[in-house]
């Protein structure tokens, strides 16, 4: 695996993503239940979001500005 794949891969955490879209982390949380960011659950419940998809939804809102 590339180091960028590995990059793309990487794990976030609520409040990782949060920052990049400078809103609070319960909202990161909200937007996974509805279906806005696809979650993966850790086995202890915790959510986490690949770095790749949230790349993409950050850009997806810069051009919608």
């Amino acid at each position: 695996m590339s180091n960028d794949q590995a990059d793309a891969d990487k794990l976030l955490t609520p409040a990782e993503v949060a920052a990049m879209f400078r809103v609070n982390a319960k909202t990161v949380t909200r937007w996974a239940r509805s279906g806005r960011l696809s979650a993966i659950k850790t086995m202890g419940g915790h959510r986490r979001y690949r770095l790749s998809e949230v790349r993409r939804a950050v850009e997806a809102i810069g051009t919608d500005a």
